[in-house]
């Protein structure tokens, strides 16, 4: 059962990242570049193209190695490496074996790439999601994110317009509403992080754009890839009345519980969270928050290989293609496609921004001040304001997520 489900999910991510992803070559390299032969690439990950987060990273690196014209024996693979010292040992084997850009992909790996990185000045060594490359001090010690968190919001308008449409058709019974009148939304997340919270905060806030009356439930697995937890997560804010189930975990276990669910009569929808969901939940999926991961790759990759310095924090969104959302499901509502289009060119205009302070509360007060540098510089949460112009300024000032408040409206089970 279990080779079943890998190599069903398999099958999920290859046609969902196909219909997601964008042409990278101009976003840091060419395809009619000509890669310096001994340039060699390590890639460290915590899982493998049978988990949806390592494949798109995989599936990133691989259109950015075409893009640049690196040869497949010029990268070198390490798959489901643990968060422990066995990632600093696979980072030195890969400067051992002579790579100048070794890339690692799970926030947990970060402490053991820095160290790697303090000991080998002439190799550039990226932790994908970190967030102490800023502080390090190191030259060649690097971060990355995607700027998720707009792709969020814009599932969460899909997720928005469902609850409306369901509304509307009289579809939701009374279990579906909490005492003062919101409908129930449940999020299936991996961890308590900041990562985390931003993402799910996001997605809230933007349902409450096309549908204000809500209320949200969080439980946590603990795990960012399980799939057993994952669906018992999904059945368990099911069972509360939740409409609508979004996720930050990495397998499909949320939306098949979903698509289970519905068909047993229950009204329950699935936004997921790095592949398309359609193929495991094809009633339930609405969409799911996606990334490009070839943008940044594409850049880095190009920017390392011509003996340049990769930025220590880099974060761009749907500006560079680096997010977007899976195409959408036959369930979602009427109007959904524009009213997408609309927020994403609203997005890039500037003209929308996803912590927008008019647009939430925090113990029922407005939020006019988040601080996160000191006057050094140094990057913490309690100093200097990130809150401008009306808006809380996530991966700005470094490239990891920030945003750690819990909004009203949400309510954290676990």
């Amino acid at each position: 059962m279990k080779k079943i489900i890998a190599l069903l999910l398999a099958a999920v991510m290859v046609m969902s990242l196909a219909a997601c992803s964008k042409d990278s070559s101009n976003n840091g390299g060419s395809s009619n570049d000509s890669a310096k032969s001994d340039f060699k690439i390590g890639v460290v990950l915590v899982g493998d193209e049978n988990e949806g987060y390592t494949y798109a990273h995989i599936d990133g690196i691989k259109k950015a190695m075409k893009a640049n014209g690196i040869a497949d024996d010029q990268v070198i693979w390490y798959y489901s490496v643990p968060e422990n010292e066995e990632c600093y040992d696979k980072c030195i084997q890969c400067v051992s074996q002579g790579c100048k850009l070794v890339i690692t992909n799970s926030y947990g790996h970060q402490s053991h790439a820095q160290l790697a990185a303090s000991e080998n000045p002439d190799v550039q060594f990226v932790a994908m999601t970190g967030d102490t490359a800023y502080k390090s001090g190191l030259k060649n010690f690097k971060n990355a994110f995607n700027q998720t968190y707009q792709s969020r919001y814009i599932s969460g308008i899909v997720a928005g317009l469902k609850i409306k449409e369901l509304v509307e058709a009289g579809k939701l019974t009374d279990k579906n509403y909490d005492a003062n009148g919101n409908v129930k939304v449940g999020y299936v997340g991996a961890f308590p992080y900041a990562e985390v919270i931003s993402g799910f905060t996001g997605f809230f806030l933007g349902i409450k754009s096309v549908y204000p009356n809500v209320v949200m439930d969080v439980t946590y697995t603990n795990s960012w890839f399980d799939i057993s937890a994952e669906g018992q997560a999904a059945d368990m804010l099911t069972s509360r009345g939740c409409v609508i189930i979004g996720q930050h975990a990495d397998s499909t276990g949320a939306p098949a519980a979903c698509e289970a669910a519905l068909k047993a009569g229950t009204v329950v929808y699935s936004v997921g969270y790095n592949i398309d969901m359609l193929s495991v939940a094809p009633t339930a999926a609405l969409t799911s928050a996606s990334n490009d991961w070839s943008v940044y790759y594409t850049y880095a990759i190009k920017t390392a290989m011509n003996g340049g310095q990769i930025k220590t924090d880099w974060s761009e969104g749907y500006d560079t293609g680096a997010v977007c959302i899976t195409p959408l499901g036959a369930s979602c509502a009427a109007g959904t496609k524009e009213a997408v289009e609309k927020a994403e060119a609203d997005i890039k205009a500037g003209t929308l921004h996803v912590f927008d302070i008019n647009n939430f509360t925090v113990e029922g007060q407005k939020v006019t001040s988040a601080l996160c540098f000191d006057s050094d510089g140094d990057f913490v949460y309690d100093q200097q304001q990130a809150i401008k112009d009306g808006y809380y300024h996530e991966s700005e000032f470094i490239s990891a997520p920030s945003f750690n408040m819990i909004v009203d409206g949400i309510n954290i089970l676990n």
